[in-house]
Formats: structure tokens, sequence, C-alpha cells
């Protein structure tokens, strides 16, 4: 008859009760947080892209002169990043990226989590996919004469967010591995 020796399981049911902790952690809440990373991820990427204008200007005849007065700084497009309204866009006091992202509401689908990342200043979509314009026009907001029929897009909120989907598998990844580490070390 074989001897089988002897064998000690403390490890084994160590390695079972982290598995159990595991098996029972929050797979909603740690999809919502990764969901929130990748939303301020892409509002990083997208505010950075976003083109800063010179601001808006106002054109007054005083005693036959044309004179440009500034009304407004520029910048209200990027702004409309993390603003809920244009007006809170144009007034300037608006959350950073991160903040923004974890205040955004996540709905889920089935499977899929989803954030709406939008940009609420009314002519957003304009400057990302382009626009038609009416060559010799005066605009007196800038004081001339438009030349070209279409301005082509920028393309920013298309471009970043073809950038963020190739990066994630790593950022998933990551933060996957990150949390396998804690309930292995830390007890979970």
């Amino acid at each position: 008859m074989a001897k089988w020796g002897s064998c000690d399981y403390k490890q084994l049911e160590k390695l079972v009760k982290k598995l159990e902790k595991m098996a029972n952690f929050d797979v909603k809440k740690f999809c919502e947080d990764v969901s929130r990373e990748l939303a301020a991820r892409l509002l990083a990427k997208v505010i950075k892209r976003t083109p800063t204008g010179e601001g808006t200007f106002e054109v007054l005849e005083k005693d036959g002169v044309k004179k440009r007065y500034k009304i407004k700084n520029g910048g209200t497009l990027k702004r409309g990043w993390t603003a809920n309204t244009q007006a809170e866009a144009e007034g300037g006091k608006v959350p950073n990226a991160r903040d923004y992202a974890n205040s955004l509401k996540i709905l889920r689908m089935g499977n899929s989590y989803i954030v709406i990342v939008k940009n609420p200043v009314e002519y957003s979509s304009y400057v990302e996919f382009g626009h038609r314009q009416e060559p010799g026009r005066f605009v007196p907001a800038i004081g001339k004469r438009l030349k070209a029929a279409w301005v082509p897009g920028t393309f920013m909120l298309t471009i970043s967010e073809k950038e963020l989907e190739s990066q994630l598998p790593k950022i998933i990844e990551r933060k996957l591995t990150k949390f396998m580490e804690e309930c292995f070390n830390n007890g979970y």
C-alpha cells in the first residue's frame, strides 16, 4: 500500500476565504468607479484638444471710427465640457474634470455602463464636425468678411474617444490588478 504523506491545508483555507471575499465584492461599484475614471480621462483629453477662441467682440462706431470692444474672455467651449449649462460655461466657474466626472450619472443597460459626456455650448457641434458659411458675408463680431464656404471640424471629442478606446484594455487591466492585489494582500 502506498504512503501519501502529510499536508498542511491552512494556506489553502486562507486562499478559499480570500476567494470567497472576492466573490462577494460589489461588481457594480467597481464598474461604476472604472466608468468614472474613464470619463475623467476622456474629459482631460477633450479639454486639452478644444480650441480656445479670442472671445466675443462688439464693434461700435463712434465719431465715424470703428472700435472693437472685448466683451468676454474666450474658453467658453473648453469650460463647457464641465458645465451643466451654457450660461455656467460663459460665467467661468466650473469644476475640474475629475470632480465633474465623479458627479456624472452612470446608466446601466444590460451589461453596459453608460456615462454621457456632453458640451452644452450651442455651437460645440459646429466646432466638432465643421460647418458651412456664406463666403463674402461681413461678420461685425470679428470685423471681417468670411472667405471659405466650409470650415472644417476639429474632431476634438471624436479623436479623444478613439485615443481612449485604444487605451481601455490597459486601464481596465491595471484597475482589476490593483483590486485583486488589495483582496489578496490586505484582506479586502
